[in-house]
């Protein structure tokens, strides 16, 4: 929150600014290598009006971090725009629907996605909620029987595909080799080839 001077058009462009640059600055340079004057200079805006928005360097970081979180799961929380069918292959179906989605936001937000999904300490977390959030798919689509097919504890199989999510994104989807849904659509086929054995 702003100390001392009012929100007008000028200083919320003046915080967008700082958010911009930041972003552009933690991703190319890191954390530990971007300075205030860095992100001030950048903005062509001066330190006090940095210290109007963010306490610190930390602060900002973790605004950037919690703007990342919050599109994110707005994103996978998202209900599909049909009714989708109970079962694995229902599962399989919104799986699709909401990776094709989280990699249109990924391929528009790359630099956030940078902060947010791969290098912050709190990208951690991020991944660890997605795991519990698919998990929950799962027993919402009555579906944990079916995918004792393929005899693997079920969090171990999420586990995985969260990190091989996480590594294609960086590998396949930053380097613009693969399109969201191309690879939406090459990690469910991976993943879960035996939905077509099961029905």
């Amino acid at each position: 929150m702003a100390r001392g001077r009012k929100f007008n058009s000028n200083g919320e462009r003046s915080k967008q600014l700082l958010l911009e640059k930041a972003i552009e600055l933690f991703s190319d340079k890191g954390y530990h290598h971007t300075k205030i004057s860095d992100i001030v200079k950048a903005a062509n805006v001066t330190q006090p009006t940095f210290y109007l928005y963010f306490k610190s360097k930390d602060a900002l970081y973790n605004d950037l971090n919690t703007q990342f979180q919050s599109a994110f799961f707005d994103v996978m929380n998202n209900k599909p725009a049909e009714m989708v069918e109970n079962g694995l292959q229902g599962f399989v179906a919104l799986l699709e629907q909401k990776l094709v989605n989280l990699f249109v936001y990924i391929v528009e937000n790359p630099k956030l996605t940078k902060i947010g999904f791969i290098e912050s300490e709190q990208s951690s977390l991020v991944k660890v909620q997605l795991t519990q959030q698919l998990i929950h798919l799962i027993y919402l689509h009555d579906c944990d029987s079916d995918l004792q097919l393929y005899n693997v504890d079920i969090k171990i199989m999420i586990d995985s595909l969260v990190g091989s999510i996480e590594r294609l994104i960086v590998t396949n989807l930053l380097e613009h080799k693969r399109l969201p849904a191309e690879l939406a659509n090459d990690i469910v086929q991976l993943y879960f080839w035996k939905t077509k054995e099961v029905v």
